[in-house]
């Protein structure tokens, strides 16, 4: 699904730049961080994976409050910050491809049937990605 789509199909929605919604939303992705940490050396590993994609979520999602952008897709909030951010030289591709990897992961987890081998590997990656993209948005949101 391209940018157009996501906004033809209403999954994204323009509004006003909200820059406190922004300052919040990094806030709740430092907070989803601290929690996918505490998760992870309790051992839940599956959890903190999900809980650090909560962080990437909020980070990214604190772009789309900077620029007046409501999404109602965690599908389409990659979309967008690859269209917007990445093409844009502004945020690395590698970055939202590992963040959308672990959207598809979360999904798993949450409403699969199965539940899925996460491995420490997995769950570092996902902590290390949350604390990169909180670390770049940051960067982003002065």
């Amino acid at each position: 699904m391209s940018l157009e789509d996501c906004y033809e199909r209403r999954q994204l929605r323009t509004s006003r730049p909200d820059p406190l919604k922004a300052k919040m939303s990094i806030s709740t992705a430092e907070s989803h961080l601290t929690e996918a940490e505490r998760l992870a050396k309790a051992g839940f590993r599956n959890v903190a994976v999900v809980v650090a994609y909560a962080s990437m979520f909020h980070a990214g999602r604190a772009l789309l409050f900077k620029d007046g952008v409501i999404e109602k897709s965690h599908y389409c909030l990659a979309v967008y910050l690859r269209e917007k951010y990445v093409t844009g030289g502004k945020l690395s591709n590698e970055l939202i491809s590992v963040m959308d990897a672990f959207r598809e992961e979360r999904q798993d987890v949450m409403y699969g049937l199965e539940t899925p081998e996460l491995n420490k590997d997995d769950e570092n990656a996902a902590i290390e990605n949350a604390r990169k993209m909180i670390k770049e948005v940051k960067k982003l949101l002065v």
